[in-house]
């Protein structure tokens, strides 16, 4: 959850803190690439992070950016976003989940939620007998844990490697830098400071 929220600001911060427009458009750009990337490894995690943290309302509403963004890559974002609608309990998302191979790194804050409600609705004992169907749902949430890391994610191709290194950093060709950058991300965590540097780089149309 610390990471999925690292990641989610980490997206927001950068585009906050992005003063010239047209490169705002480029991190668009960028940060939907990353998302199709993940979802690709398979790393939904990372993807709804990502995905959650363009449509933050600190980010959604530069109209100007959005407006400039390419219509192909306005067409992915919106498939993205529909794999987050939770209507009928995340019925998109989970019909894609259950058609992955493992491994697989899940959407965790779904599957914390599902935890949540089955212990919180359901109670541990009745009549002072343990309650078996209750551990059974606790068990099937933990057997989707078990099943996806039930093999080890293989070593990134070069040329994968190098596609995606691309795509998240820039800075440098070296992958000591690269990886150095993603684990410590500067983030701005503050909801209304993000919202402020928003209003900052796109004032509120009067």
């Amino acid at each position: 959850m610390r990471r999925f929220n690292e990641i989610q600001f980490w997206v927001i911060t950068e585009i906050c803190l992005c003063s010239q427009i047209s490169k705002r458009v480029q991190l668009l750009k960028k940060f939907i690439k990353i998302a199709a990337h993940c979802k690709d490894y398979k790393n939904l995690n990372a993807f709804f992070a990502i995905i959650m943290g363009l449509s933050n309302p600190a980010v959604s509403r530069l109209s100007q950016t959005w407006e400039k963004l390419p219509s192909k890559f306005k067409k992915f974002y919106g498939e993205f976003e529909n794999l987050m609608d939770p209507s009928r309990n995340h019925r998109s998302y989970r019909l894609i989940f259950s058609k992955l191979e493992p491994p697989v790194i899940p959407f965790m804050p779904l599957l914390i939620k599902d935890m949540t409600f089955t212990h919180e609705g359901n109670k541990t004992f009745i009549d002072n007998l343990v309650n078996f169907e209750k551990m059974r749902m606790i068990a099937k949430t933990v057997k989707i844990v078990r099943y996806c890391r039930s093999q080890t994610f293989s070593k990134f191709r070069d040329k994968d490697w190098s596609k995606l290194q691309r795509c998240v950093c820039k800075k440098s060709k070296h992958h000591p830098d690269v990886w150095t950058y993603v684990r410590q991300f500067n983030v701005i965590d503050n909801q209304r400071i993000l919202t402020q540097l928003s209003h900052g780089l796109e004032p509120r149309r009067s």
